[in-house]
């Protein structure tokens, strides 16, 4: 058994997934690589076992139902690379980091036990720190008391105070999302110290030998890929949405799993107009991306530079990841296919 892990991130629409299932195609099971390393052909060594498998990393893409707006990968994509973590959780029920960690580190060892390399990929970077940093994520009961004081303050004012109590949790959650903001004061002011303060004396980053990989565009080109991707997306999203409400999904619940879903279900309400959703999507999605990039460089090092000892190696193509990751797997004697 090995101890590699791998990590794939970045803002929203730079194409984590695409990239990470190309790169997982590369690998080989250890005991495969071991075996045909003593053939002279090297048309043996294209027939190597695919190795990798990948683990979401994304706070929607857990709950059944939340394709489309989630930007799920399909099956087609998978091009038979296992994915983990998709499709795990009901979206009439919250889904929290905690439950997000205890699934991934057991996955991520059921991977490395079989000597395949586990990928975790996507953009959820609170999910991502509960893996590497290891975090402790507190088992917070409901403060009933505390949310109906709470719930009588506008997602502004629930921002601001979130801001002065945990300026770094304030930094990658949703400014927007009413019920996110209220559970983060909760749990600061239950247990008195911001979460990322309450570290495992033996983190997942002990445990795990990791390599972080960033997908890095200009603002230009991200906010081109976010144009067309909503493009592509839009006439599935709404048709998702009615189909999630008709299921028994609340308008309610459905403006707190995200922008597509609450812009779409705002639409849908005849609150704004299509092409105010449009726009507004448009807006908050490029936001979004830029509060991601926040939060990645005070985590692992800025894509422009920055930090000295950065943790994220930010690329811009598959050439590139597969360098560093030649470099990283070879250690133990893993290898990429030709």
């Amino acid at each position: 058994m090995h101890n590699k892990l791998i990590v794939i991130l970045g803002p929203t629409a730079t194409g984590k997934s695409a990239l990470a299932v190309k790169l997982a195609k590369k690998f080989t099971r250890l005991n495969n690589f071991r075996q045909s390393r003593k053939l002279k052909s090297k048309k043996i060594l294209f027939n190597w076992v695919n190795g990798g498998e990948i683990i979401s990393a994304d706070s929607r893409q857990v709950y059944i139902g939340l394709d489309i707006g989630s930007g799920k990968i399909t099956k087609k994509e998978m091009a038979g690379i296992p994915h983990h973590l998709l499709d795990v959780a009901n979206p009439k029920r919250k889904f929290t980091v905690a439950q997000f960690q205890k699934l991934a580190s057991k996955k991520i060892q059921e991977i490395q036990k079989r000597n395949f390399i586990p990928f975790l990929v996507g953009g959820t970077g609170f999910y991502i720190q509960s893996i590497v940093d290891g975090i402790i994520i507190p088992e917070v009961k409901p403060n009933w008391k505390l949310r109906k004081q709470l719930e009588k303050k506008s997602v502004k004012e629930l921002f601001l105070m979130l801001k002065k109590l945990d300026p770094q949790r304030a930094s990658s959650i949703d400014p927007h999302n009413p019920r996110r903001l209220i559970r983060a004061i909760e749990i600061i002011k239950t247990t008195g110290k911001p979460v990322q303060t309450l570290r495992l004396r033996s983190g997942s980053s002990k445990n795990n030998d990791f390599l972080m990989i960033g997908i890095k565009k200009s603002p230009t080109e991200l906010k081109k890929a976010i144009a067309k991707r909503l493009q592509k997306r839009l006439k599935g999203m709404i048709s998702e949405v009615k189909n999630l409400h008709k299921q028994g999904l609340p308008f309610k619940r459905l403006e707190e799993l995200g922008l597509e879903y609450r812009f779409t279900a705002q639409y849908l309400q005849e609150k704004i107009d299509y092409k105010e959703m449009v726009t507004k999507l448009q807006k908050e999605i490029e936001h979004f991306a830029k509060r991601q990039m926040t939060w990645f460089s005070a985590h692992g090092g800025s894509a422009s530079g920055g930090k000295h000892n950065k943790k994220i190696h930010w690329i811009k193509g598959q050439k590139e990841a597969e360098k560093l990751i030649r470099k990283f797997v070879n250690k133990k004697g893993l290898e990429l296919t030709h």
